[in-house]
Formats: structure tokens, sequence, C-alpha cells
């Protein structure tokens, strides 16, 4: 079979599981007793091993295995967590993550475990200093009964005995795995697997729990009831790898009842060595109703447990691409109608083209919220994160997620990740004092960090506050000094907004030593940079001695956006509304010269002058010649700048395109649109002109 078609499926539920599992585990974290938590965190481990082995990765599966094995001892209370033992579990959902992001490049999944695999091995042995007794005896209790000495109870006997009278195949199967197998575990829940298609399994030796955590030397052998032929089934069989031999044998009444009674007398023979591994493997999982004829068992049950939101879909984003390409070419059609229909005059044509508006306006709605994608998709690896920060920097923090259910654009998610990270181990590492240095100043040793993400207007906004020292103006004008981003008398004028934000001037850091954690000596300028790119903004509030507030500001979609369309000769241009503060009207004497620059005055300070047609030498119309000139005032943070324009066109929606591979990047541009008339009109960037 060929395994590729489900890769991209496998991907993205192994991502899933490992999502489970870290959260999981730091919910154990805070509740080391809690054995529900552990079950849960056992079954994603117990489906992401058979989807491994399944697709043939078997690094993963052996890993996530190991770890399974330490997983089972703590659910059956033969063991207790302690903090070697997260911090081991922890590095092994590193690794794993590691694995399947080079599965997702086109990897093998392969990666160095060994000293992981060790600390596990040494945790499950009671070998760790810090364990409790030997388990190793547990793992080390295979079968010592012949494969032939399958015991059958009355029921059991009797189902086969009826499906023979009824015609079906009733065979008998013998498997050996290879004496060089590394994951004989794995190799039988790929049996299992190929059986389960065509039929039901109906009695294995050993049983399937001690199958499944390898507790049988090398064979094991069972009943199985089908519609296929013995030849057929056996050839399947032997094409799974590392599978040495296969016996199949097609039973008839009489040769079941010698079997059976041939199980028996080797039973009572055999009675004291027998039921050790027989018996003592069903107790642990005795909670559960009803145990599964396959090793995984999560693997059968995960439809079931499924089922609740099975009105979802998994879709490409691709996809979602094509759509939104097809639906602005016809929000593109929709301007060019209401045009030609606004031209004719004709009442019918009127009624018509409004109508295709208000379905294409709803058709809009439906097709961005495609896009829209919980933000939780990216908190939700920070408190793992926080977590490993706070133990390195022997710090105690408590992150608290707010909001998490707000949702944002799919590319806008897809960028922000890296300066959320980035903000938030700032805050972990330049915010919150250390814990001797939070009692000296009369807090709490925990600190906490506020993630928070909530709408507003047509933006979200995401805010990272942290209860630490926050920022001392003096502290940081002495920094900004010394490292010559700005001068003594330039920083005497700044007003605290303006000394905040030299935290964003490149190559800004206040750390006194560059470490791994925060910053790495580069400073938060590109975390700027990135989110001004993506049409956001981030502002800071911070009062010394109680904390500091980054609010993040992003556009909701970069797709569609609102914007202002103006004229400069036979040219139009697009202003993105979210940059805009005002339009205005200056007369030509407004306009003053300082040191060489133009400026004008908005609303008692000096702004400066932009004049478009200068800047992308527009031949039929220059702002010079005018006695009065329109302006369009924008902003970047907190600085402003009026650009003249020839004419106002009004507002409208339009779709953003970007300008190809042909073109060179233009500064000042971001993009293009088409609009109604057919004639296109360039997107301005209103963060180029503001330096």
């Amino acid at each position: 079979m060929d395994m590729n078609q489900y890769l991209s499926m496998f991907i993205d539920e192994s991502n899933d599981h490992l999502q489970s599992l870290n959260e999981n585990m730091l919910q154990l974290e805070g509740s080391p007793e809690d054995l529900g938590i552990v079950q849960v965190i056992f079954r994603s481990a117990h489906t992401l091993k058979g989807m491994a082995a399944t697709m043939g990765f078997e690094d993963l599966a052996s890993l996530t295995h190991k770890m399974e094995n330490v997983l089972d001892l703590v659910r059956n209370e033969k063991l207790k967590m302690q903090d070697f033992i997260f911090d081991t579990l922890f590095k092994s959902l590193d690794a794993l993550e590691n694995m399947v992001q080079d599965i997702t490049g086109g990897g093998e999944g392969k990666a160095d475990v060994s000293s992981i695999v060790a600390s596990l091995q040494a945790i499950e042995s009671g070998e760790w200093t810090g364990g409790t007794a030997p388990v190793a005896a547990v793992n080390q209790a295979p079968s010592t009964a012949t494969p032939s000495a399958v015991e059958l109870d009355e029921f059991q006997y009797s189902v086969l005995d009826q499906s023979i009278a009824e015609g079906h195949r009733v065979l008998y199967i013998e498997v050996l795995v290879s004496e060089q197998s590394q994951l004989k575990g794995v190799r039988a829940y790929m049996v299992f697997d190929l059986l389960e298609r065509s039929g039901e399994v109906v009695k294995s030796f050993p049983t399937v729990q001690d199958i499944e955590q390898e507790k049988f030397e090398r064979s094991f052998s069972l009943y199985y009831i089908t519609t296929k032929e013995a030849q057929e089934l056996e050839k399947g069989i032997m094409s799974i790898s590392e599978i040495e031999s296969a016996k199949v044998i097609q039973l008839d009444q009489e040769t079941l009842q010698q079997m059976t009674n041939q199980a028996a007398a080797t039973a009572e023979v055999e009675a004291v060595p027998v039921p050790a591994p027989v018996d003592a493997s069903p107790e642990p999982n005795s909670s559960s109703k009803e145990e599964p004829k396959k090793p995984v068992a999560t693997k059968t049950a995960a439809p079931k447990q499924a089922a609740a939101p099975s009105r979802t879909i998994r879709v490409d984003i691709e996809r979602l691409d094509v759509l939104m390409n097809l639906f602005s070419e016809l929000l593109i059609d929709r301007s060019r109608l209401e045009q030609l229909a606004s031209e004719t005059g004709n009442n019918d044509l009127s009624d018509t083209v409004a109508h295709l508006s208000r379905v294409s306006t709803d058709l809009q709605n439906i097709v961005l919220k495609l896009r829209m994608v919980p933000v939780d998709t990216v908190f939700n690896r920070f408190p793992r994160m926080i977590r490993d920060l706070a133990k390195t920097l022997d710090k105690k923090i408590d992150l608290v997620i707010t909001g998490a259910e707000t949702e944002l654009d799919r590319t806008v998610i897809d960028e922000i990740g890296d300066p959320l990270v980035h903000l938030l181990r700032n805050a972990v590492d330049h915010g919150v004092e250390s814990i001797a240095e939070r009692v000296a100043a009369g807090k709490p040793e925990l600190g906490t960090v506020n993630l928070r993400a909530f709408h507003s207007g047509n933006h979200v906004f995401i805010e990272i506050e942290d209860d630490g020292k926050g920022i001392y103006r003096d502290n940081l004008l002495r920094t900004a000094v010394k490292r010559g981003v700005v001068t003594e008398e330039q920083g005497a004028k700044m007003s605290d907004d303006e000394v905040n934000q030299l935290l964003f001037a490149p190559g800004f850091s206040t750390a006194d030593k560059i470490s791994d954690i925060s910053g790495r000596g580069v400073g938060l300028d590109v975390v700027k940079s990135k989110i001004t790119s993506l049409g956001g903004n981030v502002t800071i509030h911070s009062t010394p001695g109680k904390g500091t507030n980054f609010s993040v500001q992003l556009p909701l979609t970069l797709s569609i956006i609102a914007a202002m369309l103006v004229r400069l000769g036979s040219e139009k241009y697009a202003v993105p509304l979210s940059s805009i503060v005002e339009t205005a009207i200056v007369q030509r004497e407004q306009v003053r010269n300082i040191h060489g620059n133009k400026m004008i005055t908005f609303r008692e300070s000096l702004i400066p002058y932009l004049s478009l047609s200068e800047v992308f030498g527009v031949p039929d119309f220059n702002d010079a010649d005018e006695q009065e000139t329109e302006i369009v005032v924008i902003r970047k943070g907190e600085r402003l700048a009026a650009v003249a324009v020839e004419e106002f066109i009004g507002q409208s929606e339009i779709v953003l395109k970007s300008m190809g591979t042909y073109l060179p990047s233009i500064e000042g541009i971001s993009g293009a649109t088409i609009l109604g008339d057919g004639q296109v009109a360039l997107i301005l960037d209103p963060n180029a002109f503001i330096k």
C-alpha cells in the first residue's frame, strides 16, 4: 500500500497528539496524583505509536513505545511522577516534535535519541536513583507456553464452532517475529491491523495487552474468523517487514475440537507458570469496559471518540487561497457591474446588481470566516515554553491566557508566532524579577504573565503584560545614549512613550550579556518590523516597579481591506483606512520649508509633508502648482505624516494583489488592486513613507 497519500493526515494528527500530550503533561505536573490525566496521556501516546508504526517511522514509534512503558507503570501505580520523570518525558516530546518536523520537511523522521531512551529505560527498570523498586521483571515475564497452547473458554469455542457451521473460514495463525527486530510490539500491531480489516480475532496468546507491551518472546498465535483464503492471508502477513514466518491453518469442527482439548491438557500441565503473564496484564485495564482485539487500542477507539466533532473537516490552506482568489475576481466584477448599472440607469439591472451585491457580501463574510483561525493555535505552545524558561531562569511564572478563541486570518496567524515568542521570552527574562528580588520588593514569589487577545473594530489586539519591575526611563535613556541610539539632548526632550519606543531601535538591547533566552543581542526591532510588515503596530505601556504591557495591534485579514481611493492626474492609488488618521485641505502658504524639509502644522505640532506626485513621478499633476491641496494624514506608530493628493474618490473594499515576480520591489507600494472600471490602482504602504 502506498502510504504517501496518508502522509499529510499523519502529520496533522501527529501534531494534534503532540500538542495534547504537552498540554496534559503540564496539567499532570500540577496534579501528579491524578491518574485520569495519565490515562489520557497514555492513550495519546498509544495512538501516536500505532500511527508511526503503520507509516513506517520506526524511530518515532520506538521512542513513543518507551514513553508508553513508563506511563503504563505510572497508571498502574507502580511508579510515582517526579521532577526527573517529567523532564525526561518533556525531552521525549521535544524529540518527537523534531522528528515530525523532519517528516514534514520530507525526511524520514530519524534522530539520535539514545540519551533519552537510556533515561526512560532507567526509569522503567528502577535503576534511576530517585525511583522506586525495580520493575524490569514486569517486562521480563514472557509467556512460557507454546504457541499451540491457546486455551478457549466455552463462549469462544462456541463462536468458532458456529462460524464453521455457517460456512465461514476459521483459521489458526502462528506468527514468528525476526530475532533482529527492535519493535516486536509494533510488528505484532501491524499483523493485527492487517487481520482486523478482513475478519475478527477471537482469541490471541499472549493476550493483546501483553503483545502491545512486548511481553512475549518472538511468537504469538490466534484464532481468526474470515472469508479470505488462508494462502492469501499468509502472503499478506509475510509482506510485513521483520516477520520471519507465518503459519495459517484452516480448521474444521473436528480439528478445532482436537486443538481445544490439547490446549486444555497443556494448561493443566503448565498450571503454575502460565497464569502469571496471562492474568496479570488485564488488571491494569480493568477500568475499561471492553478490550479491543488489536494491540493499539486507541487506533480503533479513535473514530468513536471523534464522533462529536465529526461536523468539521480538514482543508488544505492552498484550497482556501484558491477560493479567495476566485472570490476576489468576483468582487472586481461586482464593482464593474455596479458602475455599469449606475451609468445605464436601467432599473431592472440596478435591482439585479443590488441583489448580487447583497449575496456577494454574505459570500465574502463566509469566505473570510473560512480563513479565520483561533489564536489558540499559536497560544497553545506557550505554556510549555514558559514552563521551560522558568526552570532555566529559576523563576516562578504563572502564564494566564485569555481570549484564546479570538480569530485571526490564517496568513496573520502563520506570521505572528515568532514575534509573540520573542515578547514572551522578553517578559520572562527581563520583565519578571528573580524570586529574591520579588520578595525584597514585597511581591509574591510567583510572577504573572498575562497573554490576552480581543477584537476591537477591524483589528485584533494581543497584549503581553507582566507584573515585573517595569521600565525605568532613566535606565533606558542611559543605555540608549551609551549605545549611540540618541544623544542626551534628544533624550531630555522625549516623552515617556517615545523613550519606551527606543526598545525597538535596531540593535538596542538592555541585556548585560547575550543569552539564548530573549533577544540574543538583537533587541526588539525584529518584532517591530515583522508586526509592521503585517500592517500592525506595537505600543508599550509601563509603570516602574509594577510591570510592563506590550500591545500588538493587527488587522483581521490581509486579503480584502478597506481603503481610501485617491487620484493623482490620470493615476489612481489606494490608501489603507487602518493607516489614515484623517483627511484635510491645506493652503499653499501653510506648507513650510524647515531645514530643507516640507512641513505643515497639524493639531499644534509639525508633521512632514510628502508630495506623492514627486515621489512617483506623476507626469500630469504637480501639487506645487495648486493653490490648495487635499492631504491624507497617515500614521506609523506614534508618528504622523501628510501625503498630498489631487482628489479623493471615496472609500471602497479592495482585493490586495501582489505585484508578482516580474516587477522589482517598489518602495512605498505594497501591492495593487483592480477597480470596477478595470483600471489598476496601486496600494500605498504608509509605513514606507515614515522613517
